[in-house]
């Protein structure tokens, strides 16, 4: 089951938060597995696009957006980890808004 798949997240981090939230948003990026940096502004992790595995991070109207392509098990122990860490340095329940996270 190893199996590469496309996933995407809508996280509860909006645009609209503080400069200072979104450079703890930042300092976040840089500890997770896989990072490898910026790409015309676009964070990405353990690849790009044009690679069979990567993830990628956007701010958008509904959220923090992430989009992946990688196996399951590891894009849910990757997003799970996002989460706590977020919950932890920003101080508020971290979650996709569909789930009741606001």
């Amino acid at each position: 089951m190893n199996e590469i798949n496309a996933h995407h997240c809508n996280l509860n981090i909006w645009a609209h938060l503080p400069d200072e939230a979104w450079n703890k948003v930042a300092n976040i990026y840089e500890l997770m597995p896989g990072w490898i940096g910026y790409t015309d502004g676009i964070p990405h992790w353990f690849g790009q696009e044009e690679d069979d595995v990567y993830i990628q991070a956007s701010v958008e109207p509904s959220g923090l957006s992430f989009y992946a392509q990688m196996n399951k098990s590891d894009w849910d122990s990757w997003i799970a980890r996002f989460k706590a860490e977020a919950t932890k340095v920003l101080g508020f329940d971290v979650g996709e808004p569909e789930d009741g996270f606001m």
